[in-house]
């Protein structure tokens, strides 16, 4: 199998990375005095390693968008694998509060939608990194960088520089399915093929890897939510 690849090159790029789009598009981001023989060189020396991502089954499949909900009294929002109800509140505060609902002040709509995501990610940036960095110590494994992103096609992605990046709405996820994306990740740093190496090391540090990705497979359409 061939594939083709784009480069964009950047003044504010130090290293050169590669990622593999939804369309399994390749393209390498470089710095601007990178020359097409470097990235060449580098795009070979990864070849297997983007074979593997170009060929993933789910990581890259188009997932189903479920109509958002509107943010109203009565209704409901996900957070860690439960449905809460939604209270909007005229009380003077301006920030969600979460006391086993969710407490959004009265704005307009688009604004309350644009108030539960930054909820959504603040606390995806309190809950998820610190489990990355105990999976890691873990699995022995060293991350140069952990990112909390807006990708709506992707669950988490480890790169070639050993960074990984982690879907925000994975916090509407329970802490199991959590657990398995993160580990799952975090598993490339050690066998970057989905070998029956990488599943037993996946397996071994989260034992209900079944039980999440069926969750995630039959809850997906949800968490793709536009809120």
């Amino acid at each position: 199998m061939e594939f083709a690849y784009s480069i964009q090159r950047s003044v504010k790029r130090r290293k050169l990375t590669i990622t593999v789009e939804r369309d399994r598009s390749v393209v390498v981001h470089a710095p601007v005095g990178c020359s097409d023989e470097q990235i060449e060189k580098v795009v070979t020396a990864k070849r297997q390693w983007i074979y593997e991502k170009i060929g993933h089954p789910q990581k890259y499949q188009d997932l189903p968008h479920a109509p958002g909900k509107e943010l109203v009294s009565g209704e409901s929002a996900l957070y860690l694998g439960r449905q809460y109800r939604i209270e909007i509140v005229n009380s003077g505060f301006k920030e969600i509060r979460f006391e086993q609902r969710f407490l959004i002040p009265d704005s307009p709509l688009d604004k309350r939608a644009e108030a539960l995501r930054n909820w959504y990610i603040q606390r995806a940036k309190e809950k998820i990194v610190p489990r990355v960095l105990q999976h890691a110590r873990q699995l022995g494994v060293n991350v140069s960088k952990v990112k909390i992103a807006d990708n709506r096609y992707r669950w988490g992605s480890c790169t070639m520089n050993d960074n990984v990046n982690f879907n925000w709405r994975l916090i509407k996820a329970p802490m199991f399915v959590i657990d398995y994306v993160i580990v799952h990740e975090l598993a490339h740093l050690l066998e970057a093929n989905h070998t029956p190496s990488f599943w037993n090391i996946v397996r071994a540090q989260a034992p209900t890897m079944d039980k999440a990705k069926n969750w995630l497979k039959e809850n997906g359409q949800i968490l793709e939510q536009s809120i």
